[in-house]
């Protein structure tokens, strides 16, 4: 009796010294493997960035001044002010990417005695969704919006409203196919793309602008009939170019061209048109926050018809009408903010 509860007691001893032995053991481990960890994250080095996101934009205020004051040689005092906004994020995951930017730009005129009128008004949205195909091509769907702010008139009549927010505001929707050069250049060709062309404002639609179907009108009493269409809609192919890069030190150059053929026009001889739209945007830093900007943008749409004017007697008269190349182009000095970035760690 007394020799099994000495055996017991014994084999309880020693069972308990290997709980404490294994105890410690683990414990050991425990701290090995904190040990390697805290060895393997070597504080000297930044964690790796998640570069899943990317983000950034450019932002500037220009401004122009002219001041006279009984100016012998003539000529009139002026202010004006331009705002430009552009902001883009990007999307790379393995074979998916997507590339999304937003440009804005709003400005107003003041000449001494006149009215305050607007210079530049502008948005513009652009997203492009791609799967990698193989190499530097994408198999993608694009889209693209344009419209403007605030509602333009036909000066210095400034009774005939000839834009307004969505009137008239474009959207072309497209499959196709992207290559891209790194980061500065895609090239996006689509034989199926949609363009929509909307005016939605009903008396500029009465009249057929930006190419919609007119109203029909009683010649006699001139009421409306059938009112005029607010959207008109073509199927044709695109061809979108970006390209954005420092090309000195200090100068960025961004470069957008939009062509689109509707070779479903109804009208044969339409079929050879081809809408352009192509934006240039040079921006050069001076110091941290003052910069110059120079800003062009061209545009030939086939469906929009445009005054032509001549001088007769001295006088400005209108003699028709028909689609023509428009330009503009601005040159501003001011303040601006640049910012880029990735997604977080």
């Amino acid at each position: 009796m007394h020799f099994q509860t000495f055996t017991s007691n014994v084999w309880l001893l020693h069972f308990k010294h290997i709980k404490i032995k294994m105890k410690k053991a683990i414990t050991l481990l425990l701290l090995a493997v904190v040990s390697f960890n805290a060895l393997a994250q070597d504080p000297l080095k930044p964690a790796i960035p998640d570069t899943t996101w990317k983000y950034g934009g450019y932002a500037a205020l220009n401004f122009n001044q002219l001041s006279l004051s009984n100016w012998a040689a003539g000529g009139q005092s002026s202010m004006s002010l331009v705002a430009l906004v552009s902001l883009y994020t990007k999307y790379k995951k393995g074979t998916t990417t997507w590339d999304n930017s937003l440009d804005m730009a709003y400005g107003f005129l003041k000449n001494d005695g006149d009215k305050l009128r607007k210079n530049d008004d502008r948005i513009e949205f652009n997203s492009n969704f791609g799967k990698q195909a193989k190499g530097k091509f994408y198999y993608s769907a694009n889209l693209n919006f344009r419209s403007q702010f605030a509602t333009g008139y036909n000066l210095p009549n400034d009774s005939v409203v000839t834009s307004r927010f969505m009137a008239p505001g474009f959207v072309t929707a497209a499959l196709g196919f992207n290559y891209k050069e790194g980061d500065f250049l895609s090239i996006f060709l689509s034989p199926a793309s949609g363009k929509f062309t909307f005016v939605l404002d009903q008396t500029m639609a009465n009249t057929g602008a930006y190419g919609v179907k007119a109203a029909e009108m009683d010649t006699t009493t001139g009421k409306v009939i059938t009112p005029g269409r607010q959207i008109r809609a073509e199927f044709g192919a695109s061809l979108t170019a970006k390209f954005q890069k420092d090309i000195f030190k200090n100068v960025n150059l961004k470069t957008t061209v939009q062509l689109f053929n509707n070779y479903t026009d109804k009208v044969a001889e339409n079929r050879a048109n081809i809408d352009v739209n192509w934006e240039v945007l040079i921006s050069m830093k001076i110091n941290k926050f003052l910069s110059a900007s120079l800003i062009t943008n061209l545009i030939y749409d086939h469906d929009i018809s445009l005054p032509t004017i001549k001088k007769v007697n001295g006088e400005k008269v209108e003699v028709g009408k028909g689609p023509k190349t428009q330009f503009k182009e601005a040159f501003g000095l001011g303040i601006s903010y640049k910012f880029a970035g990735m997604s977080k760690y």
